[in-house]
């Protein structure tokens, strides 16, 4: 194992890393105070962990890692207590939606375009703006669940466990997560 000065350079974690963490936090929680917090708090558990640090990935990748350790903790305290939908509740809200036989959206409730298509990049700026606002209004565990599920990619599975919420109601949260964003979408881009 390499030494920690070869591999690490705590001293310049916050010039190197600090911007980019905070606003890696800051788009998955949405808010100030707490993203500043959760960096600070990653830098600290990263000096307790740096005799740990085997140099398998880069300092921004670990240090990363940690963030999103944490950040799952505020998702799993923001979703405690929360009851879990009779899964029968699930299937009657996604037939409203969806079709039954290839689950794409029924004509009546299909989202309008959002004009995202030309990649103009200032156009793209606003609307992660709205977006990012839109994701605001949701209740904390659908904006956890949705992040979880559509920024961080992770599996449904480790969603589940990681929020003590069921199969059924994880789909019933994206479901009307998508639901609420596409309707503050529509109202405030389109």
């Amino acid at each position: 194992m390499a030494t920690e000065n070869s591999l690490l350079n705590p001293h310049d974690w916050v010039r190197a890393h600090a911007d980019y963490l905070y606003a890696y936090a800051l788009s998955r929680i949405n808010n100030e105070e707490q993203a500043k917090d959760l960096v600070q708090d990653t830098f600290l558990a990263a000096l307790q962990k740096v005799a740990g640090f085997e140099g398998k990935s880069s300092e921004r990748t670990w240090l990363t890692a940690i963030l999103k350790n944490k950040i799952i903790d505020i998702y799993r305290k923001k979703s405690s207590g929360l009851g879990n939908k009779e899964e029968k509740q699930a299937e009657d809200e996604q037939r409203d939606f969806f079709e039954e036989d290839n689950g794409h959206w029924t004509e009546a409730h299909s989202p309008q375009p959002f004009g995202t298509e030309d990649h103009d990049p200032l156009r793209g700026k606003e609307f992660n703006s709205i977006l990012q606002k839109c994701m605001q209004k949701l209740p904390a565990l659908w904006m956890s669940v949705f992040t979880m599920k559509h920024m961080d990619d992770a599996a449904t599975e480790f969603i589940c466990s990681e929020l003590k919420v069921s199969q059924a109601n994880f789909w019933v949260i994206i479901h009307r997560a998508k639901l609420n964003l596409r309707a503050c979408l529509q109202k405030n881009w389109i």
